[in-house]
């Protein structure tokens, strides 16, 4: 299928879902957690039972989520991001299902009842007992060189930041919901996943099996390439930028 093929196909469907991972906010100066200069390369991952388990790591949690508050302070959408906004404006968007913890997505405009954050955000923080939820500058910005662990001031409860990590639960309203929305979709895009990380992974696989067109947009090859009706492999912002005038109103 070519480009004009597809935008053709995108201006008849108003049940697309988008599914994006690391590849659309990497444009925006969010570098992926796994690449060179990304955050786990200056920390190591926190399990969430040993958060639970150990003041240590309960402490590198808050150094990792420290630095990633300082970078989110800075970076912005990109057309990416405003192109999946644009999507819901004109009344084709049935869901936006994110990999994504940076909020980029809700700062761009598209409603929170679009989206389901499969791993959580950075942009929260939360109280693990009471589920209090906080802005992250009251909690972040009292964090100095030498810091305590910041807690509850309602129930005293240890405070976290509210995205799912390893090991930690998946949500299972956000699963239901994509799931949902994945047999759903007439069109399923997928925009910068290596979908090499189950469960969600998985989706992508659920919406074919549903009877979508199911398009891959990705710098690199990824292990459902086979399945996909539509492959762009390059930078997502160039490829919004052939794409949008194909589907836009004007």
């Amino acid at each position: 299928m070519e480009l004009d093929e597809f935008g053709a196909r995108l201006r008849k469907s108003s049940d697309v879902v988008f599914f994006t991972g690391a590849g659309i906010s990497t444009e925006s100066g969010v570098p992926d957690f796994r690449s060179p200069g990304g955050i786990w390369t200056k920390y190591q991952p926190v399990y969430f039972q040993n958060f639970i388990a150990s003041e240590a790591a309960r402490i590198q949690h808050w150094q990792l989520k420290k630095a990633t508050y300082e970078l989110y302070k800075k970076v912005q959408p990109n057309i990416g991001h405003y192109a999946i906004r644009d999507f819901e404006k004109r009344g084709h968007l049935l869901g936006l299902i994110t990999q994504n913890i940076d909020g980029l997505h809700g700062i761009a405009g598209v409603s929170d009842e679009k989206i389901v954050e499969l791993h959580g955000t950075d942009r929260l923080v939360t109280c693990l007992q009471c589920g209090k939820r906080f802005e992250p500058a009251s909690v972040y910005e009292n964090l100095g060189e030498n810091f305590t662990v910041p807690t509850c001031d309602a129930c005293g409860g240890l405070l976290k930041s509210a995205n799912v990590s390893f090991s930690q639960q998946m949500p299972a309203e956000a699963m239901k919901r994509a799931q949902a929305w994945s047999e759903q979709a007439e069109v399923f895009i997928v925009i910068g996943s290596s979908l090499q990380v189950q469960p969600a992974a998985s989706f992508p696989v659920i919406a074919k099996r549903s009877g979508a067109l199911l398009a891959i947009i990705n710098r690199d090859e990824t292990p459902l390439d086979e399945l996909a009706d539509f492959i762009h492999r390059g930078a997502i912002g160039e490829f919004f930028e052939k794409l949008n005038p194909l589907v836009s109103d004007a």
